[in-house]
This record gives structure tokens, sequence and C-alpha cells, in this order.
């Protein structure tokens, strides 16, 4: 039946195919690997940002993330890895910026706070959806390719020069995170976004486990809407019921690097390309205040005063 011929897959490699059609696919893979591992030179820290279910407000907070960092005094960058969905050009203030094409690559655009940041979005006219090329046939195979290609691009053929950190925001998806660490296979650190959801807890679980089979070690799990922060309460007010946070934490012994309310104010203010991060005393801003402060001690990227 179909596949099940009894006789072993030949699967090829990138040498396989470039020497069977006379291209260069090989060298033109390694030479992009290459350029990705000399850009990480000058970077303190790569962080990512995952999720491992949507609509967790992993995007959100890769923004505020950023901002707070670079208020700080540390250089910040953003890469917005999420093809389908990106969202972090309008989030950090980019669109519209002009990408310049300078002898050593593509020049990233500053947004807020003088992050610097690439995004699909800097590539599409305003509300253009994202096509992706070859037969109807064939989109769904070619698309995972695409989007590992653009990675290595926005990694490899983009000037980030030396930042202290640099924060990419991986689509969701558990197999994404592993497209990451084909390029990035030892961050300094890989952030787990979650909402208080049971759903989108047991998919987390399954994302931790990804990321400590790949070995790595720095993983925080972050708590995002986990309350409502109204102006007339002194303390968030449950979205969720239940402690599935804490249980997450204690199953999978990993620590709970910040929790952060849910707040419109907050949230609109990132929308319009303003995000606050810890610009405030509010509990939001305490929240990223706690977060930026975890990522500096536990992550590194710059020398923090003791």
């Amino acid at each position: 039946m179909g596949l099940t011929t009894g006789e072993p897959r030949k699967v090829r490699g990138y040498a396989e195919v470039s020497h069977e059609t006379g291209s260069e696919l090989l060298e033109q893979v390694l030479g992009q690997r290459a350029r990705v591992s000399a850009r990480l030179d000058t970077i303190g820290a790569v962080i990512a940002v995952a999720s491992g279910k949507g609509g967790v407000g992993k995007s959100a907070v890769t923004a505020n993330l950023a901002v707070s960092l670079a208020r700080r005094g540390a250089s910040v960058g953003v890469v917005d890895a999420d093809l389908n969905g990106p969202s972090l050009g309008r989030m950090l203030g980019l669109l519209g910026s002009k990408l310049v094409d300078g002898s050593e690559g593509v020049v990233p655009p500053a947004g807020a706070d003088g992050v610097l940041g690439m995004s699909s979005e800097l590539l599409l006219k305003e509300d253009a959806p994202l096509r992706w090329k070859g037969p109807d046939s064939d989109r769904f195979i070619w698309q995972g390719v695409t989007e590992a290609a653009m990675l290595r691009e926005f990694l490899s053929d983009v000037v980030w020069g030396e930042l202290d950190y640099l924060l990419v925001d991986v689509p969701p998806g558990t197999d994404k995170i592993g497209r990451f660490l084909d390029l990035v296979p030892t961050p300094a650190g890989v952030l787990v976004v979650t909402i208080p959801s049971e759903v989108a807890l047991s998919v987390v679980s399954r994302s931790v486990a990804s990321l400590r089979e790949a070995g790595v070690e720095s993983i925080g799990i972050v708590g995002n809407m986990s309350g409502y922060s109204s102006p007339d309460a002194e303390h968030p007010l449950p979205l969720f019921s239940g402690d599935g946070i804490r249980r997450l934490t204690e199953s999978t012994g990993l620590e709970l690097w910040a929790e952060i309310p849910f707040d419109p104010g907050m949230g609109s203010r990132t929308d319009r390309g303003d995000p606050p991060g810890a610009s405030d005393d509010s509990v939001f801003g305490r929240a990223f205040q706690a977060l930026a402060d975890r990522v500096e001690q536990g992550v590194g990227g710059r020398e923090v005063a003791p």
C-alpha cells in the first residue's frame, strides 16, 4: 500500500541533489550557514522566544522584552521568524521603514527605543498576503523549505553588527523550534511563552521535552495573560481557573521567569508600535522589569553590575 513497499526509502542530501542536477545548492546552503556563524559571533546572546501554540501573546512579549532591555542600555535586535503571521514590524514601529542594501548585506531599520528589527512585514505591501511560489499541489511541501531559507537569510544576510541581545520570535509549533536550533544549536536561552490554559499548557510540555532532547540548557517559562490588570484592582484579576502555570513548572522542573498580566492599555500601545515594556511602576511594567532582570542574570549578553 502506498509508501509501504518493504524497501528502505532513499533520502538524498544536499550533496547528492547538487551532484545529480549540476546545481550549486550545497555551496549556497553551506555559504549561508557560514555567514550565519559569522554574524552570530558579534552577538552577545541569541535568545529564542517560542510558544508551541499560537495565540498566547508571544510576539507582544518579544517586543516588550526588547524595549525593556534597550532602555537599560543594551543593544538589541529582533528577528520575526513567523512568516505566516508576522507582527513585530508593526509592534516595533518599523512599518514604512526602507531596507538599505549595503555592501555587507541588508541594514536592519531601528524601531522603538532603537531596537533593530527584521520581519517579512517589511517585504510586503500592507495587508498583502504572503504567497508561496510553486504549484498549488506542492505548496505544502515547499512551504517548510521556504520558511527555513528565509530564517537563514534573516540571520546571514542582515548586518546585525555588535549586539548584546538578538531575540528570535520563533513561529508557533513544536516543529518550528527545531528549524531554529538547526541554525543556532546552542542558543543562550529559550523563553517558552504560555497562558494558564490547560490546552496551551499541554502543548508547552511537549515543546519543553523537545528542547531538552536537543540539549538546550537555559529554558525559562513566561506566564502571559496571568490575570487581568484593572486600574480599580490592587492585584490582577484571574482570567483562567486553576493553577496550571505552577503545575507546569513543577512537572518540568523549570523556573517561572515572569508572570505578565493582560492590560488592555499596554496591549493597545504595543499594537500601535509603542511597546511600553518596563516603563512604569504598573503591574505590567514591574512584570517586564522582572523578566529583563532574569534575562540579564540568567542568559548573559552583557555584563551586569552585581
